[in-house]
């Protein structure tokens, strides 16, 4: 699909099906792909594009990175970070969680919908089933999605978004929704990992959420909660959305009644949930590796119908390869799915994935997929950016050479000298400064960034570091370039290399990088990059500047 090879199926919901793949830096991804009945709905794809712009600006912990997406293809896709870990669903199977870790759980993912809705995000389907414990802590998924689901002919012939159990009383009431109503879904997730049971009580989704709509008539019973949970329950829970405290208070509250800072996650969850997510990540690095291309098997059905007028454009994947319309359908369904979607759905097709790989991988281990910030954490290039490319993941994603896709030029000849071929020109790209104790790793073949406290930093061309004062480290021999062609590119990549660390003091004062400067390097693809410094921003949090670039790649023609 789009030049990345399906290995497994990890999931299917109501909007798609979620698949298996590697990056093009031979780590892990999970791809999503959308419904055919969702993609011919021209609504829904501008905003499913626009969803996905806003998904790759957000940034934090606890949310995981769009790597690579396609929103005008027949068939829209998006390939997201995967991280192997447990569903807070089939974790509560075995019992609720001790009340220490249900805080550390509920403060994180409050911080993380802090970030989402920094970034203008409503999650809307905010589900046990959308919260990963992973070995770092817990993660949300799936953000954005559910609304783009909004604009199509499915919800407005009566169908419905989200899941009717974890709803707020305003969306059960089909009531204009905002981030408070991801507080009040948080406080059921908060009041159900503690003890089992829902405020609500049980029964058919449907009257369920009939009763979370009558919440101002008449609310739950939180009487045997928890009485350290209880206060808590009580403000997430409010009928008011005005009433209900913000992420940032909510993370703050869990904080002080955990005992533990934001990112202190050792031993935070009972000793079987823990081998169990060890296990899977021990399962996660035994992958296989997917085996040599092969020539496509012939569409198992006739090529979708798209809307009169649409012309479709095919993603770029790691390998460059061109996607065949219809020759992957979404297979039946799996555990770890996309957000619900309107009711009555129709299945897709079977699938075609399978053999060896899906075989030991699915034998292992059931694998989750996470879905950037995270969907992830991602930010889109360039200051004041609306969309861009640039992105967050822990793993480098395709390059678009050959192909065009979400407004990137395809390939084309090359500038005249050096023997090489321009990939992307002037692409705008933010490096910010990271916080805390993060790194932002930089991948200039894409270009995106991810900031997390330490991952593999293989595919990354650049190290922004924020502790110890390092600032800037070059993983990648980096020069200083006279001109903005491939051959000048290349002459400073070899004959003016800078220091392998810019330190703090230098970047503050412009001394070594300032605007105007035209960074050249070799990147971890074989390719050449151009990284042209546009604009430098103090940050007052993290006391190093944030810098917009453009970048432009060059491959060897």
């Amino acid at each position: 699909m789009a030049g990345y090879r399906l290995l497994a199926r990890l999931g299917e919901g109501g909007m798609g099906s979620v698949y298996l793949t590697r990056t093009r830096g031979n780590q892990p991804a999970a791809l999503k792909v959308i419904r055919r009945e969702f993609g011919r709905d021209p609504d829904f794809r501008a905003r499913f594009a626009q969803e996905v712009r806003a998904a790759r600006r957000v940034q934090g912990y606890h949310i995981v990175p769009v790597l690579d997406h396609d929103t005008g293809g027949e068939l829209p896709w998006l390939a997201t970070a995967f991280i192997p870990g447990l569903p807070l669903d089939e974790a509560l199977r075995d019992g609720p969680l001790p009340l220490p870790a249900v805080f550390r759980l509920v403060g994180a993912a409050a911080g993380a919908l802090a970030s989402v809705h920094a970034a203008g995000i409503v999650h809307r389907d905010l589900k046990p089933s959308n919260i990963l414990l992973g070995p770092q802590g817990p993660y949300v998924i799936d953000f954005g999605i559910a609304r783009a689901a909004d604009a199509t002919q499915l919800t407005r012939s009566g169908g419905f978004i989200g899941t009717p159990q974890y709803m707020s009383p305003e969306h059960a009431a089909g009531e204009q929704v905002t981030p408070a109503a991801d507080v009040f879904s948080l406080g059921l997730i908060a009041a159900v990992a503690a003890t089992g049971r829902h405020p609500y009580g049980d029964g058919a989704a449907i009257t369920v959420a009939a009763r979370i709509a009558n919440t101002a008539d008449r609310a739950p019973d939180l009487s045997g909660y928890p009485d350290a949970l209880r206060p808590l329950l009580t403000r997430c829970l409010a009928a008011d959305p005005g009433e209900r405290p913000t992420p940032a208070e909510v993370a703050e509250a869990c904080q002080e009644a955990s005992g533990h800072g934001p990112g202190d996650f050792d031993g935070w969850l009972p000793e079987a949930l823990a081998t169990e997510i060890a296990r899977r990540e021990r399962a996660a690095r035994q992958l296989p590796e997917p085996p040599p291309a092969a020539a496509p098997p012939p569409p198992g059905h006739p090529p979708t119908e798209v809307p009169p007028g649409y012309t479709p454009t095919q993603g770029a994947g790691p390998h460059q390869a061109t996607t065949r319309t219809g020759t992957v359908p979404p297979p039946p369904g799996g555990p770890h799915a996309m957000p619900t979607a309107g009711a009555g759905a129709p299945p897709p097709a079977p699938g075609r994935t399978g053999g060896r790989a899906r075989r030991v991988v699915l034998g292992a281990v059931a694998l989750v997929a996470v879905a950037a910030a995270t969907w992830t954490v991602a930010r889109a290039g360039g200051s004041g950016d609306s969309g861009g490319t640039a992105g967050h993941g822990p793993t480098g994603a395709a390059s678009a050479a050959g192909h065009k896709k979400d407004g990137a030029a395809p390939a084309t000849p090359g500038d005249g000298d050096a023997g090489y071929q321009v990939v992307f020109k002037d692409r705008p790209f933010a490096l910010r400064s990271p916080t805390g104790a993060g790194t932002t790793y930089a991948d200039l073949d894409v270009p995106r960034t991810e900031t997390r406290v330490q991952i593999d930093d293989s595919p990354y061309e650049i190290q922004y570091i924020g502790v110890s004062g390092i600032g800037l480290e070059f993983k990648t021999p980096m020069g200083r370039s006279t001109g903005r062609t491939a051959r000048a590119c290349q002459e400073g990549a070899q004959a003016d290399v800078l220091p392998e660390q810019v330190r703090r003091e230098d970047l503050n004062k412009g001394r070594t990088i300032h605007v105007g400067s035209l960074l050249c390097t070799r990147t971890t693809d074989g390719d050449l990059a151009l990284m042209e410094i546009t604009g430098m921003t103090p940050n007052a949090e993290t006391g190093m500047p944030d810098f917009a670039t453009k970048v432009t790649l060059w491959k060897k023609a």
